[in-house]
């Protein structure tokens, strides 16, 4: 059973649309190929995250939704770059970009419950 663990906005100090272009897909003028677009809403997402997202009017008045695993970050290539080749995901959304403290509690959570086991699911409104 799934469980909300933290909201993002504790552990974000903005919106770094390079960083939202190269994992979601939102925003992507930049020409990566996103990790996790367009998923959806995981299908077992708990009660508290559909509380969450029911608090922002539902699903038709959110957009981005999508989701990804803990597994699918620690397996990302982070030197992939954008289409003009000139911008890396590490410098768009690396460890030491405003996500690094987001992929340390995910990291952290993974220790705890396992890779598969700890995912971030993302909606924009």
């Amino acid at each position: 059973m799934w469980e909300v663990g933290i909201d993002l906005f504790l552990l974000n100090r903005g919106n770094a649309y390079d960083g939202l272009a190269c994992l979601f897909g939102i925003r992507n003028s930049f020409g990566f190929r996103p990790l996790a677009e367009g998923r959806g809403l995981p299908d077992d997402a708990s009660d508290g995250l559909r509380n969450e997202i029911a608090a922002y009017g539902g699903p038709d008045d959110v957009y981005g939704t999508t989701w990804l695993t803990w597994a699918e970050l620690a397996a990302t290539d982070w030197q992939e770059t954008d289409a003009s080749g000139t911008r890396s995901r590490a410098a768009a959304a690396g460890t030491d970009t405003d996500w690094g403290r987001v992929w340390s509690v995910m990291s952290i959570l993974s220790d705890v419950h396992g890779a598969e086991n700890v995912r971030l699911v993302v909606w924009f409104s």
